[in-house]
Parts: structure tokens; C-alpha cells; sequence
């Protein structure tokens, strides 16, 4: 019986312990074929062309615009959704965001409280073409991008901002930069990549993509045209995160009707060129992670 209860009490402090390691987002990475090698369970899924143009990996720049099929469907107004503000301030009542964008960057705040850093403020978030259009008048080519070509009309990016100063200085600019991978997001225009982005550096400029794409950009210190054209050229990859066993596959949907998946939960993105990218991932938890 000693046995036993000493075997339910270890249980029990492991299990708090995997809780606070995906509750922080201190993650620990292992080596990518010890990933791939993890999953067991397999899916055969239908591949539709139109998935190409739907999913949080959407590549979109002046040569690739959104299409109605890659816009966020839960797109929400902040302002009307209390629960949805807690710990951080909106610039305006106009101010839209996908609902589940908003659910992950609230956890992502909170986390940033409990390193006393909470001064956060969104500026904007979903745009339509109206407004965009209105934007880009008022910016120009270099801070801007024309109606339909713009990340903000996906529903997936937001500019974010500190009520202490400028991103560049504040607190909230610098802990993003560090930690948002931890969450999900991506510094979308880097300040050493204009010749990827084609987009000025923009310190407040975040795009959800979610894990562990946001993991593998920061580790490789890629941008989203360079994570694409990484997965399209390999193929394949696998990492491990907090216990969490990932595996991205690349397929272009042209050759491939069907394709077989590993692992018990699986995501799909299309990169809105051509390609879908399938990132299965397989634990005990995987029912906390992204819808499927």
C-alpha cells in the first residue's frame, strides 16, 4: 500500500509539473527526429485546393492577397466582449479581432503580469477593405499595403502598443520580443528583414501562426516567407515541445488528393500559394491545443 501512494503522490507531482510548463511557456525542444519518431496514430485526410487559402499560415504580401475563404469567420468586436479585455487597454470601440487570436493573446497578458509587465494596448486589429484602403492612402507603400494584400484583413494580426512609450523602448516591446513565440505569435516585420517582408520594421506589427511554427521561426530566426519555403523544402519536420510531439508535413495540394497523417490531432493551414501545410501533434493534452 506504501508502494502505491508513493507511486499516486509522484503522479501527482509530475502532472503539476507538465501543467506549469505549458502554463508559462517555458518549453524544453528536442531533437526533431525524436519528434517525428513519437507519433503513432495515423489519419487519411481529403486535401480540397481551397484549403490552400485557409489557416493561420497564410502568406500575405503585396504578391499574394487574402481571399474570402482565408478570412478569420469569428472575427469579433473587442469592445463588446468584456471578457475578452482583462489586463490590457483598446485604442477605440472599432477595434476586431478573431475571437480565438484574442482568447490566445489574453493568455499571453496574463503571463506577462506575473513578470510585472502590463501595460499593453491594442491598436488595431481586423480590418476590412474600406479601411485598409483608407490606411494605406494615409501611410504610403512603405508602411502600408493596398486593400485585400494586407495581414489585418486576415483577422490573425494585431498592432500592439504600451501606454508607458514607444515598442521600441517599452517594456511590453521588449518582453514580446522575447516571450510572444511562447504564445503563438511572431514579430511579423523584423527590423533586419525589409528585404523578405518588403515591409519597414514595425516593433508593434504581431500575427498569430501558433505552435510550434511561432517556436521554430524564433529558433531559426526566420519570418513567415522563410519559414514557408523551410517546410516546402524539407518536406518535413518534427519537434518536441513540453511533452507535446509535433510533426509539420508539406504538400503541395496539386499532386495530392489524400494524405496520410501521424499522430491523434492534427491542424491544417494552406501557405496561399499553392502548398498546405499539416502539423499533427499528439499527447495527453493535445485537446488544450487549436482547434482542428
Amino acid at each position: 500500500m506504501k508502494k502505491w501512494v508513493f507511486l499516486f503522490v509522484l503522479f501527482l507531482l509530475l502532472a503539476r509539473e507538465v501543467s506549469q510548463y505549458k502554463s508559462e511557456g517555458d518549453f524544453q525542444i528536442i531533437d526533431e527526429e525524436q519528434g517525428l519518431r513519437a507519433l503513432q496514430e495515423s489519419v487519411t485526410l481529403d486535401m480540397a485546393k481551397d484549403q490552400v487559402y485557409q489557416g493561420n499560415l497564410l502568406l500575405v504580401n503585396k504578391e499574394h492577397p487574402v481571399l474570402k475563404e482565408g478570412i478569420k469567420s469569428d472575427v469579433v468586436n473587442l469592445f463588446q466582449h468584456e471578457e475578452l479585455v482583462d489586463g490590457y487597454s483598446l485604442l477605440d470601440e472599432r477595434i476586431r479581432l478573431s475571437k480565438d487570436v484574442a482568447q490566445k493573446f489574453l493568455k499571453m497578458v496574463q503571463a506577462a503580469e506575473k513578470d510585472n509587465v502590463r501595460h499593453f494596448l491594442i491598436s488595431s486589429g481586423y480590418r476590412d477593405e474600406g479601411e485598409q484602403s483608407q490606411l494605406y492612402q494615409e501611410k504610403g507603400s512603405a508602411y502600408a499595403l493596398p486593400a485585400g494584400y494586407s495581414e489585418h484583413n486576415l483577422g490573425l494580426s494585431l498592432d500592439i502598443g504600451s501606454t508607458l512609450s514607444s515598442m521600441n523602448e517599452a517594456p511590453e516591446g521588449k518582453w514580446l520580443q522575447k516571450n510572444a513565440w511562447k504564445y503563438g505569435f511572431i514579430l511579423r516585420y523584423p527590423a533586419d528583414k525589409k528585404d523578405i517582408t518588403g515591409i519597414e520594421y514595425e516593433p508593434w506589427h504581431f500575427r498569430y501562426v501558433g505552435l510550434p511554427h511561432s517556436m521554430i521561426m524564433q529558433k531559426k530566426d526566420f519570418t513567415l516567407e522563410e519559414y514557408l519555403t523551410y517546410i516546402k523544402e524539407k518536406k518535413k519536420i518534427g519537434e518536441t515541445i513540453a511533452g507535446v510531439v509535433y510533426e509539420v508535413s508539406y504538400y503541395p495540394v496539386s499532386s495530392k488528393k489524400t494524405v496520410e497523417v501521424q499522430g491523434n490531432e492534427y491542424e491544417i493551414s494552406g501557405d496561399n500559394m499553392g502548398g498546405v501545410i499539416v502539423t499533427a501533434f499528439s499527447d495527453e493534452y493535445a485537446s488544450d491545443r487549436q482547434d482542428k
